[in-house]
């Protein structure tokens, strides 16, 4: 029996069904490039979901986090530390915007920040939250309740929220949503577990309009599309759009987990002592390898570097000429190649066998969100074996 199989057996045993039975068991990474137990290497495109911005191994990461955990590596929300103000003051200032930053460990745990923090500031006069259809915000129930997509959602119920869900990019379906009983709007920029759908020009502000007009709040969930990972910090950035609310996690600490939720003018100061909590949020190591990972993106360059690899990557795909190949949308490192037909997961075990990992985000889509700091060549070499991959998943 391979090391692998021997690893899913004990999985399978111990481990909760949640996930089904991975087919990959990764031993250790470097760079891009991650190897599995049984010593086969594969050029990683999905960074853990979107989540190891700097790749495996990055010595800037390993060197903070060491030398963080030969300072303190736990203080609790009892006592204050040097990383967690260094690090919601950068974030601040990548925003270019007055607020105050919660931390918490996961984007769902961001996201229940993000509602409480709405119903503090609006009362029990606004009951209602407008939310996308096809949108994803977490597992957890008040996450969850705001998730578009009813095969996860309705076994769960019912929720403590009254949602109003709403087609994506439709801003006309968003304007007549939004009234005086809409407390907030909670959008993704581009849908993530949606397919990565980028919202239509305009539909942002669309929604920061509808939103000023109404008196409700506009809360962007940028868990996925934030740190760089469309070629901007924020995706927000892009479209000129301030929100009320910002969640982040995923790509923030490099591998480590740590969510933030960052409540920008009056929102900021709508938390009082009590109101929230994480035992875990803001952890010193956690935001140490936070910062180094903002200080990487800046000293090298990678916003430009993510625009100009995933520009050419996302050309390569649409130069492909196969009857499988339906497109490809989404912007920087975070791509989806649109199929055809429900092949998602024969592209993906395909490209797997071929030595690339790739997720099939929806049965007719593939999700491309490698490391920020992949290179033109290594995209180069997936765009390489792609009209393989998929001939031999057709």
């Amino acid at each position: 029996m391979s090391e692998t199989a021997t690893l899913q057996k004990r999985f399978a045993a111990a481990i909760m069904p949640t996930y089904g039975l991975p087919p990959v068991a990764i031993s250790h990474g470097a760079g891009c490039r991650v190897w599995d137990a049984d010593g086969r290497e594969y050029l990683d495109l999905i960074a853990g979901i979107a989540v190891s911005s700097l790749g495996h191994a990055h010595p800037a990461i390993a060197e903070a986090v060491g030398r963080q955990l030969a300072r303190v590596a736990h203080t609790s929300n009892l006592f204050l530390h040097e990383r967690e103000v260094e690090l919601a003051e950068k974030l601040l200032g990548l925003l270019d915007a007055d607020g105050r930053v919660f931390f918490c460990n996961s984007g769902a745990e961001a996201n229940e920040a993000a509602i409480k923090l709405v119903r503090r500031m609006q009362g029990p006069g606004r009951p209602l939250i407008v939310a996308a259809e096809r949108g994803f915000h977490g597992r957890t129930m008040g996450a969850l309740a705001l998730t578009g997509k009813a095969a996860i959602r309705e076994p769960f119920g019912p929720f403590g929220l009254d949602v109003r869900f709403v087609p994506f990019g439709d801003a006309a379906a968003l304007r007549a949503a939004v009234d005086a009983d809409v407390a907030a709007v909670f959008l993704e920029p581009c849908l993530g577990e949606g397919g990565v759908v980028p919202a239509p020009g305009g539909y942002l502000r669309a929604a920061r309009e509808a939103c000023d007009q109404a008196g409700a709040l506009l809360v962007a969930d940028e868990i996925q599309s934030g740190i760089g990972r469309t070629g901007h910090w924020f995706a927000c950035q892009r479209e000129g759009v301030r929100p009320d609310v910002l969640t982040l996690a995923k790509g923030l600490g490099g591998g480590l987990p740590i969510g933030a939720c960052i409540g920008l003018g009056e929102c900021g100061t709508a938390f009082a002592k009590g109101d929230h909590g994480s035992t875990f949020g803001g952890n010193p190591v956690a935001c140490a390898a936070a910062l180094a990972v903002l200080d990487v993106i800046e000293r090298d360059g990678l916003l430009a570097s993510v625009t100009a690899v995933g520009d050419r990557l996302a050309a390569g795909i649409a130069a492909v000429r196969h009857p499988l190949l339906a497109g490809v949308r989404g912007s920087g490192l975070w791509l989806a190649a649109a199929l055809a037909s429900e092949a998602a997961a024969a592209v993906e075990a395909s490209a797997r066998q071929a030595g690339f990992l790739v997720n099939a985000v929806q049965p007719d889509a593939i999700r491309i969100a490698p490391p920020l700091i992949l290179t033109a060549a290594e995209a180069g070499e997936f765009l390489a074996a792609l009209p393989a991959i998929l001939e031999r998943a057709a």
